[in-house]
């Protein structure tokens, strides 16, 4: 014969939750550092070995894709998983804040736009974009903002770090793949940034974002620093995910301490 569950049951139940939502915040740093090793492990070269006469001169597109390419393969800063851990704040800084503009098409749209064709446009765009996709924590809904604002041909969302970050949570925390859960909060927060470098007389950059990325559950918080790295291709319309290579991954550390200064992150305002 069963019993109804016991008050102290529904405790130990909600501990367990608990105890897992803890247990995946800690995790993303391994993640995090994950994504890293993946994207940067050796392997064989994918150049071929030539036979034959020497090709001819490259068109002029392929020099820029080439240049593009570059750029965003760039390796960022590796940084310990625990650089991502709250820790002191540093008075010292990477240089002057970076000065975002605002959008000017938000009504209507889950994903702020509009802004100006310039690499600290780009910044916003990213900024605007993880911020909304990162709500809720749930990898469906950023790879939905995500390709919201990709132009055909960008790289796969689930490729992404971020996308990473949240599946691992997802996982680490014994929760659905996808969908809401009751209770939980989960907020990404942007506060610093860099521009890794821009071609094409500006109309693509790769920029990087860091913020707070925020784990709520049963009146309890717990947060990492959590860096983010797009290609960003402007056009008539405004600023999208670019074709081509993915970004390097970002490096990963707390706003504001020291390692994130290392990093090169600048506070945004």
């Amino acid at each position: 014969m069963s019993h109804p569950a016991t008050e102290g049951d529904a405790r130990r139940r909600a501990g367990l939750t608990l105890f897992g939502i803890v247990v995946a915040v800690l995790g993303l740093t391994a993640a995090l550092v994950a994504v890293v090793v993946a994207h940067s492990a050796p392997g064989v070269s994918s150049a071929p070995t030539r036979v034959g006469p020497a090709p001819t001169a490259p068109r002029s597109e392929d020099w820029a894709a080439a240049a593009e390419n570059a750029l965003a393969g760039r390796p960022m800063l590796a940084l310990p998983a625990q650089a991502a851990q709250p820790q002191v704040m540093t008075t010292q800084a990477a240089g002057p804040a970076i000065t975002l503009p605002q959008p000017t098409l938000t009504a209507g749209r889950w994903i702020p736009g509009g802004f100006p064709a310039s690499a600290e446009g780009a910044l916003a765009q990213l900024k605007a974009l993880d911020e909304a996709g990162m709500r809720g924590g749930d990898p469906q809904v950023y790879a939905s903002a995500y390709r919201d604002l990709s132009l055909p041909g960008a790289p796969d969302p689930g490729s992404t770090g971020l996308s990473a970050v949240l599946r691992s949570f997802r996982s680490h925390a014994g929760l659905a793949d996808t969908g809401i859960v009751p209770g939980l909060e989960v907020t990404y927060q942007v506060t610093h940034g860099l521009i890794k470098g821009s071609t094409d007389t500006g109309r693509y950059a790769v920029v990087c974002v860091l913020g707070e990325l925020s784990v709520g559950y049963q009146g309890r918080t717990i947060s990492a620093g959590v860096g983010d790295c797009q290609a960003m291709r402007q056009t008539a319309t405004g600023w999208w995910i670019s074709p081509g290579a993915l970004a390097a991954p970002a490096s990963s550390a707390w706003p504001g301490s020291a390692d994130a200064v290392n990093a090169g992150y600048r506070e945004l305002s």
